[in-house]
């Protein structure tokens, strides 16, 4: 179990110390996408869905669900972050691309930060469209790249 950061050498699940780590910018960039029928990506895009602009309101809420990501994950260190932004892509008639990026100068990463605003953003699209389409799917959710800290910088190279 000593692998892991969040368990200790006799497998007890631990906050990881960061004390010691120096502060350093750090930035995360996470992926999310909706597949939807060709109708309700057109619903959103034109701004015609019955409970308003999908697309602000996912993005206020990525914003928010980033800003409380140690309140929801366990063992998540409580961050002050600088700088959230939600941008959207559509993919084709079918699909709905959703891209999160998260700043701080911090002794921590923002990882899950980014991850927790592209996963709720994606989460509020389906709730918002659900009425007119129960089908769609979210995903694939991944981090496309980090860069701080002490492993320096990453990228998926698929």
């Amino acid at each position: 179990m000593s692998d892991f950061s969040h368990f200790d050498s006799t497998g007890a699940s631990r906050m990881v110390d960061v004390g010691a780590k120096a502060v350093t910018r750090r930035v995360a960039r996470a992926r999310a996408s909706v597949r939807m029928e060709p109708a309700t990506l057109g619903l959103i895009r034109n701004k015609e869905a019955a409970k308003g602009d999908v697309l602000e309101v996912a993005r206020l809420a990525g914003i928010m669900a980033a800003k409380q990501t140690s309140a929801l994950i366990p063992l998540c260190h409580p961050i002050a972050l600088e700088s959230v932004k939600i941008d959207f892509a559509f993919e084709g008639n079918e699909t709905l691309g959703i891209e999160a990026t998260v700043e701080v100068e911090a002794k921590t990463g923002v990882e899950m930060e980014a991850l927790t605003a592209a996963s709720v953003a994606a989460l509020t699209v389906y709730d918002m469209c659900k009425s007119v389409d129960r089908g769609m799917v979210i995903g694939p959710i991944q981090l496309e790249e980090k860069s701080g800290g002490r492993s320096g910088k990453w990228q998926r190279s698929i």
